[in-house]
């Protein structure tokens, strides 16, 4: 018997004015309300072998039973995702507020009224790759009051509010925002980044950017109080591209990082 059930969804969004298609994977045996894992992309879920890392990660009795919901995106992915607070130099990232408040005011209550979900934010994370992954931790950091957990593979932190006269400290977009923000107890971050992700290094300091500008918002995070291990995790590909197939491969220990039980 298989361990899962794959199905498509739809849901209007009148926030976005779009029809948002939805990839589900539903445990097929579970006698517990279910834990939620929203991802970004989920047009990208057979690349990713999505369903096969769910089976193998629910195989194991150490892991909580988890409701998998991919999200599609459509020809504005790059003005939905990014960070709601500002957009990026290029105007970027203008309806990132609006896809924020579709998560929490739309998806989530219609997926809460159609499977027997968990509803605390210790059973709720959510996860993203590149400028999905960017919106993911956007989403987590600003309502932590709805989740607690994120995952982001290959992040696009390098998301900045100018390009000229541009430095890392002062224009990297979500560095900031952490920075300006409060601790917020019970949040746990899992960061993947891969050495091929990119050949771009604007300091020259020998280290591409998408693992500087990962590493970088890690430090953030622990100069704001979480600790390393405990609350934040990274990993780091070698030879890993900016590709699902190297997401898809590190996938599993994502999964058993998000869902093992305590």
């Amino acid at each position: 018997m298989n361990q899962t059930t794959y199905k498509n969804d739809s849901i209007y969004s009148q926030y976005l004015q779009r029809t948002v298609s939805l990839s589900i994977i539903i445990p097929t045996q579970h006698q517990q309300k279910l834990s939620l894992l929203l991802v970004n992309d989920g047009q990208d879920f057979p690349a990713l072998h999505m369903q096969a890392s769910v089976e193998s990660v629910l195989e194991n009795k150490h892991t909580i039973p988890f409701l998998t919901v991919g999200i599609h995106c459509n020809h504005e992915r790059i003005l939905e995702y990014g960070t709601a607070a500002q957009a990026d130099y290029k105007n970027r990232g203008t309806k990132a507020g609006l896809y924020t408040l579709f998560i929490l005011n739309e998806l989530i209550p219609y997926l809460e009224h159609q499977y027997p979900l968990r509803r605390e934010p210790e059973a709720r994370v959510f996860a993203g790759f590149s400028l999905g992954g960017l919106s993911a931790f956007d989403i987590v950091w600003h309502h932590a009051n709805v989740f607690a957990k994120v995952g982001v593979f290959s992040g696009a932190l390098w998301w900045r509010q100018r390009e000229e006269g541009y430095t890392d400290e002062h224009d990297r977009i979500i560095h900031k925002l952490v920075r300006a923000g409060l601790y917020k107890a019970g949040l746990k971050f899992w960061f993947e980044a891969g050495t091929n992700d990119e050949k771009d290094d604007r300091n020259n300091n020998g280290i591409i950017d998408a693992i500087d500008d990962t590493l970088d918002l890690i430090k953030e995070l622990h100069q704001k109080g979480y600790h390393v291990n405990t609350d934040t995790h990274y990993h780091q590909v070698e030879g890993g591209e900016h590709n699902p197939q190297t997401w898809g491969k590190v996938m599993p220990e994502f999964l058993k990082w998000a869902f093992e039980r305590p």
